[in-house]
């Protein structure tokens, strides 16, 4: 089993731990130690006869110290019971907190720079879009719903063990155009700013200087790179996704797409090196994961620590 099939089953290995380790200690609290009581009140009584037996006959001992002993020694609690109790709270906790309200993530990928660089550790918020039931992903409590611009954590379409983390760009029913790397959202042309050209690296580590430009995407201000040399579309990496055929319309060079109910649209701000929903299409309001929110820890660069925008 791969590293990322474990990752994206961590959920479900935890919820197996917290129940067989819940088991064990509620097992333990209400039966198993009560029978180690009973057990220790006859070896002690036992004990206590015979004490007293020896002592008729003109024998002394120390008995507080060795009937203290024979006591703790009954009560102790076998190693696996010991340890499934010390492990129940703390996995429990991390269980609830990760499911219910905050979830750290590693970003694995350039797809987000320059708003989130490789080696990042991010928090994402996991009830900012409503409650949803642990492993089965189902919501429960309906809170908010995801804007356009928020950067959104979801499991990955095709393949459910992966998360993907990219932006929101269309909400149900948006009609969303991309044309000579521009955005155009319900007829409306979105605003760039040409900011000073952009060096970084990507995974394998290679720099290079990309063209920078600040995006205003209805109200949200955030970076965007650009390859100048690469073209504003892949046409043949664009896969025949579900509602393509009614929802989008590409050219060599262009895609108009209009956003089903309970569907968003995503891209990464790395424009020309995130493979996203131009290409795999819409995420359903099923797989959303949370709002990612804060950089908390990078080691390479200790100040990319702060708020995502």
């Amino acid at each position: 089993m791969s590293m990322q099939v474990i990752l994206g089953n961590f959920a479900l290995i935890l919820f197996v731990l917290m129940v067989i380790t819940g088991v064990i200690w509620c097992l333990d609290v209400f039966v198993l130690a009560k029978q180690r009581r009973a057990a220790a009140n006859r070896a002690l009584a036992e004990y206590d006869a015979r004490a007293a037996k020896l002592t008729a006959d003109g024998y002394q001992a120390d008995n507080n110290v060795n009937r203290a002993a024979l006591e703790a020694s009954i009560l102790r609690q076998p190693t696996w019971v010991e340890y499934s109790g010390s492990f129940f709270p703390v996995i429990a906790l991390v269980f609830v907190l990760r499911s219910f309200l905050y979830e750290p993530f590693k970003i694995p990928s350039s797809s987000m720079v320059p708003t989130l660089e490789v080696g990042d550790l991010i928090l994402v918020n996991k009830f900012t879009y409503g409650i949803r039931l642990p492993i089965l992903n189902k919501k429960v409590i309906q809170i908010n719903d995801p804007q356009r611009g928020d950067v959104m954590v979801f499991k990955y379409p095709l393949d459910m063990t992966q998360d993907y983390i990219k932006r929101v760009i269309g909400v149900p029913g948006d009609k969303i155009t991309y044309e000579n790397k521009k955005l155009t959202v319900n007829g409306v042309a979105v605003q760039y700013t040409a900011l000073p050209d952009y060096l970084g690296g990507d995974e394998q580590k290679q720099l290079s200087y990309n063209k920078q430009y600040q995006e205003a995407l209805t109200g949200v201000t955030h970076r965007i790179l650009n390859f100048e040399n690469a073209p504003t579309l892949s046409l043949p990496q664009v896969m025949d996704f579900p509602m393509r055929q009614e929802s989008c319309t590409y050219t060599y060079d262009s895609f108009t797409c209009t956003v089903p109910a309970g569907h968003y649209f995503m891209m990464g701000d790395n424009r020309d090196n995130s493979t996203d929903s131009r290409y795999w299409g819409f995420v359903p309001d099923k797989n959303i994961v949370g709002k990612a929110f804060f950089v908390w820890m990078n080691l390479g660069n200790l100040k990319r620590i702060g708020s995502i925008k």
